[in-house]
């Protein structure tokens, strides 16, 4: 193939907006002949050959990271990079044993979303001892300060903290700064559950007149199942309306979401986090008041081509940025024209947010 961008993939590219002078630079980058500067483990050279990445985000039985999966795998066609992908099933240790196994491969870049900090620590290390770049996608693989020593380039990651306020801060003004609220948090070891914990634990702090029932946050590990057993018992033991409700994803959201119906707490306001196509549609339709996007098409976009350009362009780990911030906006009903686009962005054809 003389080509690695192919005609189709340059119109589509450039089509996005991508602007002529980056679409070059990235068409430039993909021409780089030469793998990661000190590369062993991945091809010395990459030449017109598609780049082999592994991929593993927590868990494909969310909406969420399968829609990264499939971002993953449109965007290696686009950039002529054969994806391989391992499922974390949420579960540390099964995630663990898939990376380990293949540490001894030859690939060009990693992108992992690790079920939970340090998990995947000593696979990452192993791979940083092949010379084979690692990045991190939404939670930390490590903490900020082990990421280089550890064999992590990057993080790309929404700012988790930002998402639950504005969710959260919604919620609040839904329900007139007062009364009690409900908080669903995901997995207490993951940082971006963690980052969601402080965002709303900082808006509540400025509403005395809102109490947080059931002790706080209560973590249900991003399982929508174990989410409605929790919300539902918090349902029973109160006899007075909850106004308000905060979930960590939209999954646990929606899973929940019909448990009001027919009770005293029918009209909670409830707001989460996601903004994929199951939470738009909720927001269309008044299921949910609001969902911050957390957007899984950019982060995974992202990584995938910041690992390319690594492999493809011989860039040094010093040159590459250490953490970078994909934003994404509020969706309510309040601005039809956001969730417009959203619906546009999110679809799996296009995978651009």
């Amino acid at each position: 193939m003389s080509d690695p961008v192919s005609p189709s993939r340059r119109d589509f590219l450039y089509g996005l907006g991508f602007g002529s002078a980056a679409l070059a630079g990235a068409m430039a980058g993909c021409q780089q002949s030469a793998g990661p500067a000190g590369a062993s483990g991945s091809a010395a050279a990459t030449g017109d050959r598609p780049l082999r990445a592994c991929f593993s985000n927590a868990g494909l039985q969310s909406t969420w990271c399968a829609l990264g999966k499939k971002t993953a795998e449109l965007w290696g066609q686009l950039l002529n990079v054969e994806i391989e992908w391992l499922d974390g099933e949420f579960d540390p240790e099964k995630q663990r044993n898939k990376v380990d196994a293949i540490v001894h491969r030859d690939w060009d870049f990693c992108c992992f979303q690790a079920v939970q900090i340090d998990s995947l620590a000593e696979p990452v290390k192993r791979l940083k001892e092949r010379g084979i770049p690692v990045i991190s996608m939404d939670t930390l693989l490590v903490s900020m300060d082990q990421m280089r020593d550890t064999g992590v380039w990057c993080e790309v990651t929404p700012d988790h903290v930002n998402m639950a306020e504005m969710a959260v801060k919604y919620m609040i003004d839904k329900i007139g700064g007062q009364g009690r609220v409900i908080h669903i948090g995901g997995l207490s070891a993951h940082s971006g559950a963690q980052g969601r914990k402080e965002g709303f634990e900082k808006i509540i702090a400025n509403y005395p007149d809102v109490q947080v029932i059931g002790g706080g946050v209560r973590w249900c590990d991003w399982k929508k199942e174990k989410a409605r057993d929790t919300f539902e018992s918090l349902l029973q033991q109160e006899r007075e309306p909850i106004a308000g409700a905060f979930f960590h994803s939209d999954d646990m959201a929606l899973g929940c979401a019909d448990a009001i119906k027919g009770t005293i707490h029918k009209d909670m306001v409830i707001t989460a986090v996601d903004g994929q196509r199951d939470g738009l549609d909720a927001v269309k339709n008044g299921v949910l008041a609001a969902t911050s996007v957390n957007p899984v098409c950019r982060i995974h976009r992202t990584s995938l081509i910041i690992g390319q350009f690594i492999a493809r362009n011989k860039e040094p780990v010093e040159k590459v940025p250490q953490e970078i911030i994909t934003p994404g906006p509020l969706v309510t009903r309040d601005n039809p024209r956001v969730l417009e686009a959203m619906y546009y962005l999110a679809d799996e054809t296009h995978c651009i947010v």
